[in-house]
């Protein structure tokens, strides 16, 4: 069976959007349900982002997601969202240049 490079360059591209930070609306974020007991510490993702470079502001709960404040390993403002469980980023709210 052939892969047609259009099918190839698709995959591709969704595969690349994944490990990239998304930009979104922050109304529209939202994690996925987890139960208290499965939810890492806000504490343990603020150790976890700092040891990255990150100058974190604030960590708050927000739709299901940790709510990250602060500036970024290249000393941009942000103010990105994770997974509570696997610290997985969401995705950010596109910040004024």
């Amino acid at each position: 069976m052939k892969t047609s490079p259009i099918l190839a360059a698709v995959v591709l591209a969704c595969g690349l959007g994944n490990a990239s930070a998304q930009f979104i609306e922050h109304d529209k974020v939202k994690c996925e349900a987890v139960p208290k007991e499965e939810m890492r510490p806000q504490m343990e993702l603020q150790r976890k982002l700092t040891s990255e470079g990150w100058k974190v502001r604030q960590v708050k709960t927000f739709n299901g997601c940790y709510e990250v404040y602060g500036f970024d390993d290249k000393g941009a403002r942000v103010e990105a969202f994770f997974h509570p469980k696997t610290f997985v980023l969401v995705g950010q709210v596109k910040q004024p240049s």
